[in-house]
């Protein structure tokens, strides 16, 4: 009896170890694979205290936790400080914060990496997905309703016939999605409720026209399409929570309007804008950014734009490479937005490069300073062989390397043939050189033919001198290779890797 005791003091004990903030368990490597253990589902977010991204998560974790526990559910949400616990952060691949991954099962291998939003409810919907049916079944009126009444966007399944071919579409499709709710029903009420009469498909929304109902083939790669040029906004706030969703859909053209929401004519904008946005649905996404807002000033420096140059107007391309467009007038009225949109979907309009005036003693030191209105010149010398550091002003890298890279300069001051230079590139722009990661270094060798050399090397005074006496050869590799990864898309606040002019 004794030993019993012991045994189940024990055990209490070491359940004990898992300490909880705001419904969310704390969890470290002594105690994490004990979680695992007593929640078989359990969703963990790896952070770092000082990440903003993860600052702005706490409060919709806590929510969805505490929501998952209002519904009864088993499905637990943790956390684990990636700074103190850099083993387990190590363990499961852990590069960015937040980083967040879905154990099933007490299954600690191969955990599922979370993809859906930002917000309660979508973690919620997320979960429910992993864990249960891909659609509920509704079988009468009031479940639909509450369905619809929870959730911001919910979408329904309505099929005289559960197992026909248009049913298992519409499963197939609710699979595919992570951060929408599906239903699916065959009762006849719930019909009459909804003045459906045939087998179809209805997505509600609490935004816009409140409703849209699918009328195309019953397929999942068109029932796909459908909901995801639906389930967003005609017009779509950028927000850390909402960032996700704009990213991670299928329109990758975004036009852009900086504006202060505290601005006495916002509303009058924002109606010119919406109105704009109705011809573009489904081509363009149509967002809208709080110029004022702190944590949106590093957007505005990756469009060249400035709190005081704004309302402005800005479209971009997230394809393999992004491209960013400016219109010609300034004026934001829904013919000019119509106008502009239209010239890019008949790809009419020219890329928007950015760059600053070329400064008077841009080549009065050791490092010359390029500016994309000197740049090509200069390294496209056929006399030349020019070393270029592509650097962002906020990038710890490239402060690390800045005394190296004037020393370099300064070794090579005086060649006739040798030029050492640098160019900020959140302000500048070049067609023929794209810049993925800060600091980038590219070699322009002397000739004719327009060459560009990666350099790979070792980021020492010895490593770039080696390289510029092999001219080019040693530690350099053919432009487009990889080499290591640093702070182009700052890897170390990433909330997701679509999330591209939100981390520039």
């Amino acid at each position: 009896m004794f030993k019993f005791v012991l045994l189940c003091t024990l055990a209490v004990a070491s359940r004990a170890d898992i300490g909880e903030e705001d419904g969310v368990l704390v969890l470290k490597k002594s105690n994490f694979e004990e979680a695992l253990k007593a929640h078989p589902n359990i969703l963990v977010e790896f952070y770092a205290p000082w990440c903003g991204h993860c600052k702005a998560l706490v409060p919709e974790y806590a929510k969805a936790a505490s929501m998952l526990k209002a519904d009864g559910s088993e499905i637990r949400l943790a956390k684990v400080d990636a700074t103190e616990e850099a083993d387990l952060a190590q363990e499961y691949g852990v590069r960015g914060y937040p980083t967040i991954k879905f154990f099933k099962g007490g299954d600690k291998e191969s955990p599922k990496e979370y993809s859906a939003g930002r917000q309660a409810d979508d973690i919620v919907n997320w979960l429910k997905k992993r864990t249960g049916p891909a659609a509920t079944t509704l079988g009468e009126v009031a479940q639909a309703e509450s369905m619809i009444a929870e959730n911001e966007v919910a979408v329904i399944g309505f099929f005289k016939d559960a197992e026909s071919e248009g049913a298992t579409a519409f499963l197939k499709a609710a699979e595919a999605v992570d951060d929408v709710p599906f239903g699916i029903t065959s009762n006849e009420a719930v019909f009459s409720k909804f003045e459906v009469s045939k087998d179809g498909v209805v997505l509600f929304k609490k935004f816009d026209e409140g409703r849209n109902t699918f009328d195309g083939e019953l397929s999942k790669t068109d029932l796909l399409a459908f909901i995801k040029a639906n389930q967003l906004p005609l017009v779509i706030e950028f927000t850390e929570q909402t960032a996700p969703k704009i990213f991670g859909g299928e329109i990758k053209s975004h036009i852009l309007m900086f504006v202060p929401k505290a601005a006495d004519d916002f509303n009058d904008k924002m109606a010119e804008f919406k109105k704009a946005s109705e011809g573009f649905k489904g081509k363009i996404l149509f967002i809208f950014i709080d110029s004022e807002v702190d944590d949106n000033q590093r957007i505005l420096e990756f469009f060249g734009l400035k709190k005081e140059e704004c309302p402005a107007i800005r479209l971009i391309t997230l394809e393999e490479e992004m491209t960013k467009y400016r219109p010609e007038s300034e004026a934001i009225t829904a013919d000019n937005i119509i106008a502009f949109c239209t010239l890019f979907t008949e790809g009419k309009l020219k890329p928007h490069l950015m760059s600053q005036d070329i400064p008077e003693d841009w080549d009065k030191n050791p490092v010359r300073v390029l500016v994309g209105k000197n740049f090509e010149e200069v390294v496209f010398d056929p006399k030349k062989n020019v070393f270029v550091e592509f650097y962002a002003p906020w990038c710890g890298h490239c402060k690390q390397l800045d005394p190296i890279w004037t020393k370099l300069g300064e070794k090579y001051q005086d060649s006739a043939d040798i030029v050492v230079a640098k160019m900020d590139s959140t302000a500048n722009e070049i067609e023929t050189v794209k810049v993925h990661s800060f600091p980038t270094l590219k070699f322009f060798p002397a000739g004719d033919e327009h060459k560009v050399v990666d350099y790979n090397g070792e980021r020492t005074l010895e490593g770039f001198t080696k390289f510029l006496e092999s001219g080019g050869k040693d530690g350099g590799a053919p432009a487009g290779e990889e080499g290591e990864e640093d702070e182009g898309i700052d890897h170390s606040r990433q909330p997701d890797r679509h999330a591209h002019y939100m981390t520039r």
